[in-house]
């Protein structure tokens, strides 16, 4: 892992080579606060490949918890190395607190970039909210922008739908950004079956959600002449080949009054 990018006071809490002690992996239980839900199975073959042959050339980092061992740092390594069949895995043992914990799965993780955007996001707002940090303080500990920690966690505002097809690969973080500025979530589900079903690129994605805005501007321009002109609420509701127009009447006597305006008759 690059140094550069991790945040104050988590450098001295990397594993070294110099530090490590063979530990049983039965002693050892996945972190529970790890951001990575998916592996890649095909990586992890790979890496088993690997270790079968060279072993495990860096340690993986742990914490004392009870009768065993949490792991924290090295989730690939320690599941490549059951596969691969070993018995212990080089491990350091270091006291950390929860939150050193999630910021260095995190760190690991983002800069490998074994995340998706959706587990990423995830990752920084539990960071936001179990330890109360501001999206600065994040951004500090990751070493990244704070408009980009803003840009992740807007992800979280999708659909559910939305969310599991860019976790699973099925459109990319370029097709999502732009469904986040549609006004309604009926609207993003829709331009996004659109997406699934065409295939589009992210620049076709770009051009579809600046029409249906430019629609909205022109719809929403229209209701306002109405409401003008007939002096009561007006919905227009446009769909790919239909639509229709809500007037809105609140006693039968504005009944009467619009059904005259609308036959040109004077009041």
């Amino acid at each position: 892992m690059g140094r550069k990018a991790l945040g104050k006071g988590l450098e001295a809490l990397i594993p070294t080579e110099e530090e490590a002690n063979k530990i049983p992996l039965k002693d050892i239980k996945p972190g529970t606060l790890q951001p990575r839900k998916k592996i890649d199975k095909k990586h992890l073959e790979e890496l088993a490949r690997s270790i079968k042959e060279k072993g495990v050339l860096q340690p993986v980092l742990v914490r004392k918890k009870g009768k065993y061992y949490e792991l924290v740092y090295g989730h690939r390594r320690y599941q490549a190395a059951k596969m691969a069949g070993l018995k212990e895995i080089p491990a350091v043992v270091k006291e950390l607190t929860d939150r050193e914990v999630l910021e260095i799965s995190i760190i690991e993780n983002v800069q490998r970039e074994d995340l998706n955007p959706v587990e990423e996001a995830e990752a920084y707002r539990t960071l936001m909210i179990e330890f109360g940090l501001t999206q600065e303080q994040v951004a500090e500990r990751v070493g990244k922008d704070r408009s980009t920690i803003a840009n992740k966690l807007r992800l979280l505002n999708l659909p559910e739908e939305i969310r599991k097809a860019l976790s699973d690969g099925l459109i990319t973080e370029g097709h999502a950004r732009p469904l986040l500025s549609l006004k309604t979530k009926k609207e993003m589900l829709k331009a996004f079956h659109e997406i699934l079903k065409t295939r589009e690129s992210v620049r076709k994605t770009e051009k579809r959600v600046k029409r249906i805005k430019e629609k909205d501007t022109e719809i929403l321009h229209i209701e306002q002449e109405l409401i003008g002109a007939l002096g009561t609420k007006v919905v227009i509701q446009r769909g790919r080949k239909k639509g229709k127009i809500e007037i809105y009447f609140y006693s039968d006597e504005e009944l009467v009054r619009l059904i005259r305006l609308l036959k040109g008759e004077k009041e």
